[in-house]
Parts: C-alpha cells; sequence; structure tokens
C-alpha cells in the first residue's frame, strides 16, 4: 500500500483509499467537478476529479475508493488529480490501513494519566475525577478519541495523548510556581476537552456531532463536569466555579471560541499549557510530512501565521 505521507509530486498513483469528505461544485464557468478528501491512517490527500465521464463511478462519503491519477502541488499542498475512480471491493482494503493512530501506547498513556490522577490530593476534586473515570463508557471513549477533526491530535488516541501532555505541562509549571493551586490545575488540565467526547463523532468518521456544530466542546465540557460535580458530597460551590471557568477559558482568548478570558492564575496556566502541546503537535506532524525538507522552508503555516522553517539535526 501506497501511504499518504510516502507520496511526492508529479507521481501517478493506483490506490485504495477512505473517502473522507465528498462534494460536487462547479467552476467558475459553471462545470461540474468532485472534490474528496482521501485518508489513511497517515494523514489526508485533497482530491479533485475535474472530468466526470467514463471511469468515474458514483462514491460517497466514508465509502473506501480505489482511484487512479497523477499528484500535483496546489498552494503548497499536495492534491492528486482523479482520472479514474470507483468504489472498492471487499478483500481490496483492510480498514486498520485507513485510521490514524496515535504512535504512543494507550495503555500504557492511560496509566500515566491514572497516575497524575493519583497526585491529586484535594478530596472533592480527588472524587470526581474517579466518578468520572469510574464510567467504562467514559474511558473507552477518552482513550480511542482524537482530539480534534483536523489540525492537532486528530488520530484514535488523540484526546489521551493530548490531554496526558497538558496535564503533564501543568504539573511542571505548578511546581515552578507555589502560588497555584496544583490540585485545581492538573484538575482542569485532565477536564479541559473532556466535551470533545461530545463534539467530535468516533472514528472512521471523526466529524462533528450536531450538538458540536450547535454548542462547541467548551460548553458540552463545562455542562459535563458541571453535572458530575453534584454527584460529589458537599463539592464547594467555589472551587466549582474555578473549575468550569477553567474549562471555560482554556482557549485563552474569545476570539479563540472561549465564553471567557482567563480570570484565574490557573486557567492562564491551562490555555498556555493547552495551546504550547497543540502547536507542538502540529509542528511534529508538519516535520513528520516533510521528512526530506529538514533546514529547508515549508512554506506558509495559518496556524503560525508565519512561513516556517525544519532546523537540521
Amino acid at each position: 500500500m501506497r501511504y499518504i505521507n510516502e507520496l511526492r509530486d508529479g507521481e501517478m498513483l493506483t490506490e485504495v483509499y477512505l473517502c473522507k469528505q465528498c462534494q460536487t461544485l462547479k467552476t467558475k464557468t459553471g462545470k461540474n467537478y468532485m472534490a474528496l478528501t482521501l485518508q489513511d491512517q497517515t494523514g489526508t490527500l485533497e482530491a479533485k476529479i475535474w472530468d466526470l465521464g467514463p471511469g468515474i463511478g458514483n462514491v460517497d462519503a466514508m465509502d473506501y475508493v480505489k482511484v487512479e491519477g497523477q499528484l500535483t502541488t496546489f498552494q503548497n499542498n499536495l492534491q492528486l488529480n482523479v482520472r479514474r475512480i470507483r468504489k472498492a471491493d471487499e478483500g481490496e482494503y483492510d480498514p486498520a490501513d485507513y485510521m490514524p493512530v496515535s504512535g504512543r501506547d494507550r495503555k500504557e498513556m492511560y496509566a500515566e494519566l491514572k497516575k497524575m490522577i493519583e497526585t491529586v490530593k484535594e478530596p472533592h476534586l480527588h472524587s470526581l475525577l474517579t466518578v468520572v473515570f469510574a464510567d467504562n463508557d467514559i474511558v473507552g471513549k477518552f482513550m480511542s478519541h482524537s482530539a480534534a477533526k483536523a489540525i492537532h491530535h486528530a488520530f484514535i488516541g488523540g484526546l489521551l495523548e493530548h490531554t496526558l501532555g497538558v496535564t503533564k505541562l501543568c504539573s511542571q509549571i505548578a511546581e515552578d510556581y507555589p502560588m497555584l493551586n496544583r490540585d485545581l490545575l492538573v484538575t482542569a488540565a485532565i477536564f479541559h476537552d473532556i466535551g470533545k467526547l461530545f463534539e467530535i463523532s468516533s472514528f472512521p468518521e471523526n466529524d462533528y456531532t450536531d450538538e458540536g456544530n450547535l454548542l462547541g466542546h467548551i460548553f458540552l465540557g463545562a455542562e459535563y463536569i458541571g453535572k458530575k460535580i453534584e454527584e460529589v458530597d458537599r463539592f464547594p460551590q467555589k472551587l466549582a466555579s474555578e473549575l468550569r471557568h477553567c474549562i471555560l477559558a482554556h482557549h485563552g482568548e474569545l476570539e479563540f471560541g472561549s465564553p471567557k478570558k482567563p480570570a484565574i492564575a490557573e486557567a492562564l496556566v491551562l490555555s498556555m499549557a493547552d495551546n504550547l502541546d497543540a502547536k507542538m503537535e502540529t509542528l511534529k506532524e508538519l516535520f513528520a510530512g516533510n521528512e526530506s525538507a529538514a533546514g529547508g522552508w515549508l512554506g506558509y503555516q495559518k496556524l503560525f501565521e508565519s512561513n516556517i522553517r525544519a532546523t537540521s539535526k
């Protein structure tokens, strides 16, 4: 199998991929064409079908499709110009090849997260963590869910990997700044993206749910934790408000989707740790997709609002 991260400009390609998205659109001259997003476990590839004549079978989103075409570069991104396409037959593909998965062992990451939970000594916060992670359905989803539809940690185990990364950063920062309430900060880090379980559907779809489109993961997470707080006897109201505030403010700025800007130190630290881990993962994925470009410029990257260069080692 030719994985997407192995493809190069100018190559001819005949391969099976998961068709993640499929739309029929019109050119400026009114001619119909199809725009597809193809996926395997290494990433996604944009594809275009400019000629909807013979050789173009009926395909839909979430079909496994066999495509033939030529790879080109458009606006610094690889694109496939499709000449032939059809639904793949059973036996032509293994679904495991098309689901992006964390490079880290998920059981090991979850065990590490459980150790972080055990470091939370404040009884109400510890009880809350215990209540949430006593739910096997939540644990199962938490270990397999992505942290995003795209951009960063958009793979099986991505939510767990991102949550662990942010939690470890927050724990380290709390050691260096004793003014911080470490138990509150670590708990908020563990819960900050739990709303993703309701915002984004499971693989292979990994797309926004109705709740996700209407409400978003920040609100959904704060709402879910608010309900779970009610299951903990005599949970202090002030602590409950501070925890939910951290979740509501974890994107840091109103224009980034947070309904509140950080108003306490723990919320500020969480927003910075979240941003750092997300951007470092984005860089890791960017560099992994351009392994031959060490020391070279990779072009303008919208997330960083800058032309990014990979440093040589």
